[in-house]
């Protein structure tokens, strides 16, 4: 890989770069599924490729090729650079690049058990164990069990001297049930519904989940909402569980903070933002209560790396601090519109695609409540978990998010169970009114694998930080 990154690197300089960085990338994924007491897909596959930026006239230009012989990177390479020119015809100003060090070092995540040693009927007979107690419930008529992983080495050059390799394994894993009657038909997954937790780490991580012991409760819950009330209409205030306030971050808060989308360079696929530059330092985004941070260094986040795709460092930083706007995740060219180095966002899904400003792990940081307290502090409100539905508007201002299961809350006691709830918002007026965050005994990181952005789109591994949070003066009523 070092090899093809020198060969990279010395053909893009010879063809008149003048600057150029390389990534040369290994995959290897494993996707596993069951469906209502069946094997439904068996999928593996692997990828090996190299990626080359480049900037001449002033102008960036990018190529890639699974072809790894010398004169198959030595074509892409010369690629890069024409493109690049071609490019630079219509520029409207040079590309210029905050500093960065230079950088050799090799980084590499947590894993115990590599997943890809365990065979396919150890995972299936979990997956069919854990489908079989789902469908142990008489009105769960159809359940879904899966679990997948993806083992990624790359290794990073660029002709500022920099040599980084990385290494690192993810692991996701979930059920679902689904309960039919009366017209209906109802879900109750776990971990979330977004195809389970996804966590940088092996095999023991898919054994920590418990698929089969929490499978019980899962399907008793799916057959339950068929009776449940529906969810009253109206303002209320609402207590949102941490993986629903991880989505609800996601979506309001890490989006619209990606500086490419600020600036409008990322309008055609993922939307523009409702903030912008002048923002930074004076808007208030939420309340007091509302600090958020990006931070790609917490252990067994799939959103944590050692280096971003260009070769800056992770690193944490505040995107919110007690409701004020403090900051953008950026890439070292866009970093330059609001006077500070990169803090390290830039990533490609693959070596065929060029890196773009991406969430690492987007946290709400964790409050001073128990749940319990939070819950007795509550005298009339509404307690929902997980995500069912989502819809936001292409600025993440406008949105409406709906969950598969809601409580009561009444007195401070959590009372009969609610179906469907759904809740609307306005991005800031909705975390202007969060005043209470549990704390981090209940903070949990919650990896979401399938954020598409970008054109050709690419699908990012990210996560969130999020614990139970209240919000006051939510519309909320019957998802649909």
């Amino acid at each position: 890989m070092k090899e093809h990154i020198a060969a990279a690197l010395d053909a893009a300089t010879l063809a008149g770069a003048t600057y150029a960085d390389a990534r040369v990338v290994e995959t290897r994924h494993e996707r596993l599924s069951v469906r209502t007491g069946h094997v439904e897909g068996i999928e593996t596959g692997e990828s090996l490729g190299i990626g080359i930026r480049t900037i001449a006239d002033g102008a960036w230009g990018f190529a890639a090729t699974s072809d790894l012989t010398p004169d198959g990177i030595a074509h892409t390479a010369r690629q890069a650079v024409a493109l690049a020119r071609a490019a630079a015809i219509t520029a409207s100003s040079p590309v210029s690049l905050t500093p960065v060090g230079r950088f050799t070092d090799t980084w590499s995540g947590a894993c115990a058990i590599d997943p890809f040693t365990v065979s396919l009927d150890d995972k299936l007979a979990l997956l069919l164990l854990a489908d079989d107690v789902l469908r142990a419930e008489d009105k769960v008529r159809v359940t879904t069990a899966s679990m997948g992983f993806i083992a990624v080495r790359k290794v990073f050059g660029s002709t500022e001297g920099s040599l980084i390799e990385q290494s690192y394994v993810e692991s996701q894993a979930g059920i679902a049930a689904f309960a039919i009657g009366d017209g209906e038909m109802l879900p109750r997954s776990y971990p979330n519904n977004l195809g389970g937790q996804a966590v940088q780490g092996g095999w023991e991580a898919i054994l920590a989940l418990d698929l089969p012991g929490n499978a019980p409760r899962v399907a008793e819950q799916a057959a339950a909402l068929l009776s449940a009330a529906p969810c009253p209409s109206g303002e209320t205030t609402v207590i949102i569980d941490g993986s629903q306030v991880a989505l609800q971050v996601h979506e309001s808060i890490g989006h619209p903070t990606e500086l490419d989308r600020v600036l409008g360079d990322e309008a055609a696929f993922a939307g523009t933002s409702w903030v912008g530059i002048p923002d930074l330092g004076t808007l208030r985004y939420g309340s007091e209560h509302v600090t958020v941070t990006s931070d790609a260094t917490i252990p067994g986040s799939i959103g944590s790396f050692g280096y971003d795709d260009e070769g800056v460092p992770a690193q944490r930083d505040r995107l919110i601090t007690n409701g004020i706007l403090t900051g953008f995740q950026t890439s070292r060219e866009s970093a330059r519109e609001i006077g500070r180095a990169s803090n390290g966002c830039m990533r490609a899904d693959g070596w065929q695609r060029q890196p773009l400003i991406r969430m690492t792990t987007v946290s709400l940081e964790p409050g001073d409540w128990s749940f319990d307290d939070l819950i007795a502090d509550t005298d009339d409100g509404i307690y929902i978990e997980t995500n069912n539905s989502w819809s936001i508007d292409d600025k993440r201002l406008n949105f409406q998010f709906g969950c598969e299961i809601g409580w009561e809350i009444k007195g401070g006691t959590l009372g009969r169970m609610i179906k469907s709830p759904n809740y609307t918002g306005v991005t800031p007026q909705f975390w202007g009114s969060c005043d209470a965050v549990c704390n981090r005994d209940h903070w949990q990181v919650w990896g979401i694998p399938n954020c598409g952005k970008g054109e050709p789109m690419q699908v990012a591994h990210v996560a969130h930080g999020a614990a139970p949070t209240r919000f006051r003066n939510v519309r909320v009523g019957v998802a649909r």
